[in-house]
């Protein structure tokens, strides 16, 4: 007899964050990064690392995305950029008007948080931003 049991893919979660336009793909740049996106950066890679998949979209830089989706064209139409960043789980807006948590994240992402999880730290060019040390583009 043959086993005829199938094993279900565990299919990850689609996390998506609309952010404000950025002179950079993180924000992390210039000679006076916010704090809130050194941190958002961070816990964006402590999901990433488990496997995770994290899309950030700029509105500088890719502002087709942000007319292309129904609920953050619609979300911005009503109240405009304090609706940023915009925080997607599987195409549904969970979180509008400011960042996740890591811990927030870890529980989007449908996975329990480690009680530490080591920060790196990133220079401008190890983050991929165009800025260097001359700051904000």
């Amino acid at each position: 007899m043959q086993n005829t049991t199938s094993h279900q893919a565990t299919q990850l979660p689609r996390i998506d964050v609309y952010e404000p336009a950025m002179c950079c793909s993180s924000g992390v740049c210039g000679s006076d990064p916010d704090a809130t996106l050194i941190a958002f950066t961070a816990d964006c890679a402590a999901i990433t690392g488990n496997g995770i998949p994290i899309t950030r979209h700029n509105l500088a830089s890719e502002p087709e995305n942000f007319v292309a989706n129904l609920q953050v064209r619609n979300a911005l139409d009503s109240i405009g950029s304090q609706a940023l960043p915009i925080v997607q789980v599987d195409g549904q807006t969970v979180l509008t008007g400011t960042y996740p948590t890591r811990d927030q994240l870890f529980r989007m992402a449908g996975i329990d948080a480690p009680s530490t999880t080591p920060v790196s730290e990133n220079t401008a060019e190890q983050s991929g931003c165009c800025c260097g040390a001359s700051g904000c583009c």
